[in-house]
């Protein structure tokens, strides 16, 4: 059947300054909604009265978790906004908001009591931090208070019913948040008869490289559909719709201070399978983490150093123990971004001096000159596909930055995976198993009988007529079918 979704009150007279609606129904109603209803896909906003620890806005989300319904708030917030200790462990990242509220606020205000609408406030100038409040604390409605000492910061936050608006003002943004929200996430019914998995695939169509070009996703999209998963692309402004899907398969290029990052941690506390997980992300995003998870486990890498200054003696030490050419890179590059090579110590002090202004840290490599890089795909522990990267001509690197934005890349082989070397092969699955279970490009080099693991990706290249070079629309298969089986597990 199609999807529902439900506005759940106390009781129908707290909706009466409301358009009465077939969508709201009171919690007693709820209660007793029938079974059947799990065959469509149920989605929940809890506007019940919460004044009481197990009161029945408690039981609303509780009920709706139990009935696998989708649910706003979620018994997770719920408890949360309960602890101040709680709460306060989601605000991370919010300073660089507050502080700009100052040239926001005029006089010399230090207390502000705001509510907001599903990330929506009637003053203008707080919609930053009711956008952000509204992300990691997903209500309906909630009251916030501000507080300035030294700097601004979140006194206090707690959840409010539909009951608690009584302003004409503010019973108008909730009715017209209400209906932008409910269009934005759930803006028409899906159909279940051919489906039995959402799935949505996080892209960003403006990335100048992307991890999958625009035909590598219809073939995803296609392989989905025929094992019975529904994939919908969903973009960064989409955060909030996440509990709609089963599963999140992210195919930008990821950071840690960056939208990807958050919708694979919302994802994860959300329970729904994702590819790849924040803890892989964290893990291979960056570089230095990944060289001394290498280092400690004892699993080869080019001769590596982490520097945080450019004195006299470290640059001694480095010079001694990798000799030149050097490589510097800055933890989080990527594509061969952020990243320079040393043929001189005057030119290993510049470049050192020159990356150490974006980044506190730099990782510096030995340099092995070969003529291409291998890329072992990896998925669930098990080699998915293999390429040879080759360099560009008259360059060190795969990928070439010209100054216009313009990017030059190698050639490429891409070989079944029984042909290649076992010792990359295993270099490769042993330094995936430190990582996760998840899809991973492992670059390795190869010199004579030399195999080291320069780094792990956590969300590999897959384009077409590259890395599907081999197994073609197998590729895509193998893929979206490890998402099925994950989504199966998940469901029982």
């Amino acid at each position: 059947m199609p999807s529902s979704f439900y506005v759940v009150v106390d009781d129908l007279g707290d909706w009466a300054p409301y358009y009465p609606s077939k969508d709201v129904i009171s919690f007693d109603q709820y209660l007793a909604l029938a079974d059947t209803q799990r065959t469509g896909r149920v989605r929940i906003l809890n506007c019940c009265r919460n004044s009481r620890a197990l009161g029945r806005g408690y039981y609303c989300s509780l009920l709706a978790e139990a009935r696998d319904h989708h649910v706003i708030p979620s018994v997770r917030v719920i408890n949360d906004l309960r602890r101040k200790s709680l709460y306060t462990l989601q605000l991370d990242g919010l300073e660089g908001t507050l502080d700009s509220l100052a040239g926001r606020i005029s006089g010399d205000q230090s207390n502000i009591e705001l509510r907001i609408f599903f990330g929506e406030v009637l003053m203008s100038e707080l919609s930053p931090i009711a956008k952000q409040l509204f992300e990691r604390f997903p209500c309906p409605v909630l009251e916030v208070r501000l507080k300035r000492g030294k700097v601004w910061q979140v006194d206090n936050i707690r959840q409010i019913s539909v009951r608690d608006i009584k302003l004409e003002s503010e019973q108008e943004l909730f009715a017209a948040a209400l209906e932008r929200f409910s269009n934005r996430m759930w803006r028409k019914p899906r159909a279940r008869k051919r489906y039995r998995f959402d799935l949505a695939m996080l892209v960003d169509p403006d990335e100048a490289l992307p991890p999958s070009d625009k035909d590598a996703i219809k073939h995803f999209i296609d392989s989905g559909r025929q094992l019975g998963i529904n994939v919908e692309l969903i973009g960064k402004r989409d955060l909030m719709r996440l509990p709609e899907y089963d599963g999140l398969f992210i195919r930008e290029t990821t950071a840690i201070d960056h939208h990807t990052y958050r919708f694979a941690k919302k994802a994860e506390a959300e329970g729904l399978v994702v590819l790849d997980d924040p803890t892989s992300i964290l893990r291979c995003t960056n570089k230095v983490y990944l060289a001394e998870l290498l280092r400690i486990n004892k699993i080869a890498t080019p001769g590596t150093r982490i520097v945080s200054n450019t004195d006299k003696a470290t640059l001694d030490e480095m010079i001694e123990a990798l000799g030149f050419p050097i490589v510097l890179k800055i933890p989080d590059g990527a594509f061969s971004r952020g990243m320079c090579k040393a043929q001189t110590r005057q030119e290993l002090a510049a470049g050192l001096k020159e990356l150490l202004q974006s980044s506190s840290l730099v990782l510096a490599q030995e340099f092995l000159y070969t003529d291409y890089d291998w890329r072992i795909g990896v998925l669930n522990n098990k080699p998915l596909f293999a390429c040879r990267y080759y360099m560009v001509k008259n360059h060190w690197q795969i990928y070439r930055h010209g100054s216009s934005g313009d990017v030059d890349s190698g050639g490429f082989d891409t070989l079944p995976t029984y042909e290649v070397p076992p010792a990359v092969l295993a270099a490769a699955l042993k330094a995936t198993r430190l990582i996760g279970d998840g899809l991973y490009g492992v670059d390795l080099k190869q010199s004579g009988d030399r195999v080291v693991v320069i780094e792990v990706n956590d969300n590999p290249n897959v384009d077409e007529g590259v890395e599907d070079l081999f197994l073609g629309a197998a590729l895509y298969h193998e893929i979206m079918a490890e998402f099925l089986r994950r989504m199966e597990l998940n469901r029982r």
